[in-house]
């Protein structure tokens, strides 16, 4: 039999109104910033102006660096308009010929569709020496006040009168891709989406933040740019008090949410989301590569990369022993797989790590883990291999179904009842996928796009295109000793009971010994004491309308939590509450950190 999406069913029905927070904020007090550009260009010039006059420099320089995908147009006419005196300069000017960058980059790039090589470039690599050297020396000679803008603008001006940054949230970005954005560049605004994001994910997004954080320590004002018309502007001390703010409290990111071909109907309902999108399949809740952070200063709101805070405080914020493991970067990941209403995942497996450090130079592997918010009766996931198949003949029908557009996955994939509040432990290597009707939290590693689709179950993407195959990948990395006697043994019935008291149970739910996640549970009514250790944690409320998170010293203020809400608590937190926000209530959260990272 041949396993195909299922029909939409009715849904489980929410026990309480949507009350998922689709902006959360941080409020930083006593700061200030400014919105809208004749604000932000009148405090930079007067900023400029002041600074100059301290320098004893005839005219002031100014330099904008500004993240690839920044609206360079918009930025030109608005100091155009604003600044009649001044000579505006665009340092991408320097840009390689896009021949000579395309040559630069073909190895990291690759042939395929979605995935590259990690590049290890440096800014001025993407630059034509001479030009650069060309532009240096005008603006040393300069007699009139200048601004100098574009990704690289500090390579020009290496010392100016005053230097900004203009900074971009990732999805932002995706979004203005989506919308005809080429890369950078680059004549390739027609290409299909998911080229270009392989461009940004292995290329330019590495180098950008590269060189974002390089600057940092030199910038006078921080500037982010998402929305058309409105820049958001705040002083270097500001930024870092912001990131101070964050690094010292639970919080969380902004989540975004996208429609796929197999999308459900959950997330609609229980977030709170746009009716007119058929569906949703993603939910980024918990992935700070990805996600944005939202300062609030008085009635001004900046979004900023929560990226920004994973490179400039991961100490803080990962604790000692993570960033020693893992380096400036956030290891954990939570997000959504919504397919109540909707249809199968793609059959599937993640690279080994040897794998993926020799093919893509990731540092560390995909291993995730499914964890059941909510499912249909009658919901599966299918996780490793039927016991005695046949190895040859599974990869020959695989391969074959690439022309035939059918393969009969229950023949070979082994299949296992999915129930809400189950824990599916998926190490890389193993063979695997949701069943439609499940409502899955994803607590896994945080690489994300290393997925290697065997079996599509016949679909276009939502594009009319057929979605990516990667056959000789997942060939190479199935674990062909993890059939279902395997799976029984290594990865189900991984949870038990680690601590109680009254009102209240912690129980460990995995993960299995190959990955490097621990995940516990704990259900109470009360309130229930925490402590970092020393390492990050990450949380989310898998039962319940709302709880408090509290500092029992009073170190941060009272923070809020809804149902299905992922937060970041940071190592440096400590001991922190978390408790019922009305009496009553029966709740759980799930919490994951880095086995071996506590103190």
């Amino acid at each position: 039999m041949t396993i195909q999406p299922s029909e939409p069913k009715s849904l489980p029905t929410l026990r309480f109104p949507s009350n998922y927070d689709k902006a959360p904020k941080i409020v930083v007090s006593g700061q200030r910033a400014w919105r809208g550009w004749p604000e932000v260009l009148a405090e930079l010039r007067r900023s400029a102006e002041v600074r100059a006059t301290q320098q004893r420099a005839e005219v002031p320089l100014i330099v904008l660096d500004c993240y690839p995908g920044t609206d360079l147009g918009e930025l030109h006419r608005a100091a155009a308009q604003h600044w009649p005196d001044f000579e505006l300069v665009n340092v991408e000017d320097a840009a390689l010929p896009e021949a000579d960058l395309s040559a630069l980059l073909e190895r990291f790039l690759t042939p395929d569709r979605v995935f590259g090589v990690m590049s290890p470039h440096a800014l001025q690599e993407f630059c034509d020496p001479h030009k650069l050297a060309a532009l240096q020396a005008r603006l040393s000679q300069r007699e009139r006040p200048t601004l100098v803008y574009g990704w690289g603008a500090a390579l020009a001006a290496p010392a100016p009168t005053l230097l900004a940054l203009a900074d971009l949230a990732r999805w932002e970005i995706q979004l203005r891709l989506r919308g005809g954005l080429g890369n950078w560049h680059v004549s390739n605004a027609s290409e299909d989406i998911l080229r270009k994001y392989k461009r940004g994910f292995f290329v330019e997004w590495r180098v950008a933040d590269r060189h974002k954080l390089a600057l940092s320590p030199r910038m006078d004002y921080y500037m982010e740019t998402n929305t058309a018309g409105q820049p958001v502007l705040t002083t270097r001390q500001t930024y870092e008090t912001s990131l101070n703010t964050a690094a010292a409290r639970p919080f969380r990111v902004v989540p975004f949410f996208d429609p796929g071909v197999w999308g459900g109907q959950w997330l609609r309902d229980v977030c709170d989301l746009e009716r007119s999108v058929p569906n949703f399949a993603w939910g980024f809740d918990g992935v700070p590569e990805e996600n944005s952070l939202l300062f609030e200063y008085g009635d001004v709101v900046l979004e900023m990369p929560a990226q920004n805070l994973v490179l400039e405080r991961p100490r803080e914020l990962l604790g000692g022993l993570t960033y020693a493991r893992f380096g400036a970067e956030f290891p954990i990941r939570f997000d959504f797989l919504d397919t109540i209403g909707g249809g199968n995942l793609s059959l599937q497996v993640h690279p080994l790590t040897s794998y993926i450090q020799q093919r893509f130079g990731m540092a560390y592997t995909q291993d995730e883990s499914y964890y059941l918010l909510d499912a249909e009766e009658g919901a599966v996931v299918y996780l490793g291999l039927r016991n005695g198949i046949d190895q040859q003949q599974m990869l020959s029908d695989l391969e074959a179904s690439q022309r035939s557009g059918r393969f009969d996955a229950e023949r070979y994939i082994n299949a296992l009842p999915a129930r809400k509040h189950d824990h599916f432990s998926i190490p890389a290597g193993t063979i695997h996928c949701s069943g439609s009707g499940a409502m899955v939290l994803e607590i896994s590693a945080t690489p994300y796009i290393f997925t290697f689709k065997l079996w599509d179950w016949g679909r276009l993407g939502l594009d009319g295109q057929p979605r990516p195959i990667h056959f000789q990948h997942g060939a190479a990395n199935i674990q062909w000793e993890r059939d279902a006697d395997w799976v029984e043994k290594n990865l189900l019935h991984l949870t038990r009971t680690v601590a109680s008291g009254e009102g209240w149970r912690e129980e460990t739910t995995g993960l299995s010994e190959l990955e490097f996640i621990e995940t516990r549970r704990h259900w109470f009514g009360v309130p229930v004491k925490h402590d970092t250790r020393g390492t990050l944690n990450v949380l989310n409320l898998i039962e319940g309308r709302e709880a408090v998170v509290e500092s029992p010293t009073g170190a941060f203020e009272p923070f809020t939590v809804h149902y299905a809400e992922t937060f970041i608590v940071p190592a440096a937190v400590g001991e922190y509450v978390i408790r019922p926000s009305a009496a009553g209530q029966q709740l759980a959260t799930i919490k994951a950190y880095v086995r071996g990272s506590q103190r």
